[in-house]
């Protein structure tokens, strides 16, 4: 699957989460990296008197914490014979949006999020992953008191051919109410160059692989924000939160660089906007639709390490294609 997220980790960040590079890939899940990344989204007119902007800064970090074979039981009682694979996954990233070119709220929003992914491969259960996580996005002076969000799914993962994944599960997420969300994901290779993949109904993406470092992608994909502010009124200070969604389509040209280095720049629209913000009571306060407006967005991974179990697990499961660049 192509660049920066995995399934489970996609959907994350599709839902709760602000998302980052908004390409993604399984096989990469496994590698331990540092991201660096940065986007910024042109200001546009929010409701005909003000312009509404966006920007982005953060890292994501994933961390190995086991990578082993166990003897134990199936899920039907009967010994089994397994590999796993676990990562941790943590993330910061400060959000800002704007007003008429004021920054609002001033500090903006920070996120501040932890999960576990963990891949199975066993003779009776075949292939799962399992996730989960928790983490808050909040302005400075609701950081005490945050609203936080979690979530935690599983898929069913089936290997068809040596190029050919695909999974369905489902997720269930929390952020101000409960949600429950099926999921269907899959991984496509075509010919010698291209690769299709889909996180129904948050993603889709086509790589075009042009050398072993270097590759292109078109993308489509949701996400957003949901960030706690207060507003100071003469007669108290007002809780209130900011709930933003997009659509963002766009091109990404990315680089492989010293065997250790995956640099992104990546550009395009954002549309299907929604902007809304809510009381502590979960009224809707005021609502409004952002013009469609360009972005841009640039990403650098360091890859810490890729140890031979990782890379020998990837290929065994037809997860990784010539290496990680995928």
């Amino acid at each position: 699957m192509a660049n920066s997220r995995n399934l489970l980790t996609c959907l994350l960040l599709c839902l709760i989460i602000p998302a980052q590079a908004q390409h993604f890939s399984l096989s990469r899940l496994f590698y331990p990296n540092l991201t660096l990344k940065a986007d910024y989204t042109v200001p546009a007119s929010l409701d005909g008197t003000r312009d509404y902007g966006l920007s982005r800064t953060g890292f994501f970090g994933i961390i190995p914490l086991q990578s082993e074979v166990q003897l134990g039981y199936s899920l039907r009682k009967k010994f089994d014979l397994r590999a796993v694979h676990t990562v941790a996954i943590a993330q910061y990233t400060q959000i800002q949006p704007t007003f008429d070119g004021k920054n609002d709220p001033s500090n903006g929003y920070k996120t501040l999020s932890l999960g576990v992914i963990r891949l199975q491969a066993s003779i009776q259960d075949r292939l799962w992953v399992y996730g989960g996580g928790l983490g808050m996005t909040e302005s400075n002076e609701t950081f005490f008191s945050p609203q936080p969000f979690f979530w935690g799914g599983a898929a069913r993962m089936h290997i068809l051919g040596l190029r050919t994944q695909f999974m369905y599960g489902s997720v269930l997420a929390y952020n101000q109410k409960l949600r429950f969300i099926p999921v269907l994901g899959v991984n496509k290779g075509l010919g010698k160059h291209w690769r299709v993949s889909a996180l129904l109904p948050f993603m889709v993406n086509a790589n075009y692989k042009a050398t072993k470092w270097f590759n292109v992608d078109f993308l489509a994909g949701l996400n957003g924000y949901s960030g706690g502010f207060q507003v100071q009124t003469p007669e108290e200070k007002a809780l209130r939160r900011e709930n933003y969604r997009q659509m963002k389509t766009g091109v990404a040209a990315n680089a492989h660089l010293f065997s250790v280095l995956n640099v992104s720049v990546e550009a395009g629209v954002t549309t299907f906007r929604q902007l809304r913000t809510f009381n502590s009571a979960r009224e809707n306060l005021t609502s409004y639709t952002p013009a469609t407006t360009p972005y841009i967005g640039a990403s650098i991974r360091y890859i810490t390490s890729r140890s031979s179990l990782s890379s020998k697990f990837m290929r065994r499961m037809s997860l990784g294609e010539g290496g990680i660049n995928w």
